[in-house]
């Protein structure tokens, strides 16, 4: 899996007008491209009468799916602007939808590309980006004697954690980025000398930063 990705928070969508034609850019973050496919044609039963419902998607951790479609608008006018939006913020995993209301003036196609590649850029906006991070779960189980100090020094740390339940042991959740898990690990062990019970959970993304 990959460590850090840029993709969006939620769904989202933001209307702009160029020359008297309305530009709805809408986005949604997917994990797959049935998940893309499902939310492009939801837009364009929305949007039925709309003049145009241009699209593109791009999937998975080494961008293996791209796909565009210019949806009746001169080839590679609007499809692929919508692609390289996506791709020069470097985003994964997500969808975008730019719905065009005809407002009576031809825009050519340097004007279409530049609108609709604006149409995209509305719709990240509303999306809002953000990084996420690879995680890892670790489960340190202690003593009650030693929750003060393991707890200090986690908060120093600035750990990333989950739930903590209390039987006769305590059992901490910790998140530390995947990458740095097995430091983490030495570090636990080190810090309570050895008398910690550790176990491994499974990897997560979280929003870097909350």
């Amino acid at each position: 899996m990959i460590e850090r990705y840029r993709t969006v928070r939620m769904s989202g969508d933001k209307e702009i007008v160029i020359k008297k034609s309305r530009f709805i850019g809408h986005i949604k973050p997917v994990e797959t491209e049935e998940e893309a496919v499902s939310f492009i044609e939801e837009i364009k039963k929305k949007h039925w009468n709309a003049t145009h419902n241009c699209s593109a998607y791009m999937i998975g951790e080494r961008d293996e799916i791209q796909k565009q479609s210019d949806d009746g608008e001169p080839s590679g006018t609007a499809g692929k602007p919508i692609l390289e939006v996506i791709k020069n913020q470097r985003l994964k995993n997500v969808a975008i939808v730019v719905t065009r209301y005809f407002g009576g003036i031809m825009l050519g196609a340097g004007g279409l590309i530049r609108a609709y590649t604006d149409g995209a850029v509305a719709a990240i906006e509303a999306g809002e980006a953000i990084k996420k991070v690879l995680h890892r779960e670790v489960f340190v189980e202690i003593d009650y004697t030693w929750l003060g100090k393991v707890e200090n020094e986690l908060r120093g740390r600035e750990t990333r954690m989950g739930e903590t339940t209390f039987t006769d042991k305590v059992r901490l959740t910790c998140l530390p980025v995947d990458s740095e898990a097995e430091r983490f690990i030495d570090f636990v062990i080190d810090l309570t000398q050895g008398q910690s019970v550790i176990t491994e959970g499974q990897q997560l993304y979280f929003i870097e930063g909350e």
